[in-house]
């Protein structure tokens, strides 16, 4: 049995996008997909003494907005000290701060990617390093993409010898199961509801913050709130 999960690059993304990869055996970045404005591709939200805000990197998209995520260029530097400055405002009285800061500081401020997927890819792979998440994490890039949506989905988890594709709940809106059950595959729906609470600072707790929040607030016993990462 081999469970896979096709899903577009998220900027530092939440709790729930990095237990959707622990539970898959392979874990495929689909950046060929559209890339879309005002969305979690190039922005999430933290919170702050001043409430929840978000963070969002700038990126080069007026008048490209039919450009595949894996082409959207970043606008320039300045934003990611920016970044890193309104974190350690916001963080630096966590329980982990200085633990998490050790390596999530340098990949702010020692040199930053050009494309957006470039970037997206550099957190999440240093955040599932940090995890202990071993999963395979590969990329569209090296998949034929043949048929529409649904098609293409199905065809990448055929190349990658997938029996299961685990699916965001999402997706039931536009998803063809019957697709991947004429293919053989079996759909698996993930459930991201009933997440338990952990120590917040800054008021009432808010579940659907960047990672980054619950790892400074509980460094590695940030695995004790989540449900596939053990």
């Amino acid at each position: 049995m081999k469970k896979v999960a096709i899903v577009q690059s998220n900027y530092i993304p939440w709790k729930g996008y990095f237990d959707l990869i622990s539970s898959v055996d392979e874990f495929v970045l689909y950046d060929d997909a559209q890339y879309t404005r005002r969305d979690w591709r190039n922005r999430n939200r933290i919170k702050t003494p001043q409430g929840v805000r978000w963070l969002t990197v700038p990126v080069k998209a007026k008048g490209n907005y039919h450009q595949p995520i894996r082409d959207i260029e970043i606008d320039g530097t300045r934003w990611a000290e920016n970044h890193w400055n309104i974190l350690t405002q916001s963080y630096r009285r966590a329980d982990h701060f200085r633990e998490i800061a050790n390596w999530l500081e340098p990949l702010y401020l020692e040199g930053v990617p050009k494309r957006l997927s470039d970037l997206n890819r550099k957190f999440i792979h240093k955040i599932c390093d940090y995890l202990n998440i071993t999963t395979k994490i590969t990329d569209t890039g090296e998949y034929n993409l043949d048929g529409d949506r649904s098609e293409r989905l199905a065809n990448i988890c055929k190349q990658s010898g997938a029996t299961h594709y685990v699916s965001g709940p999402s997706a039931r809106n536009y998803m063809k199961t019957s697709i991947f059950e004429e293919e053989g595959l079996n759909v698996i729906w993930f459930n991201y509801d009933k997440y338990p609470c952990y120590p917040q600072l800054w008021g009432d707790y808010v579940s659907s913050v960047s990672i980054i929040d619950l790892l400074f607030n509980c460094g590695m016993n940030s695995r004790k709130y989540m449900r596939s990462v053990k």
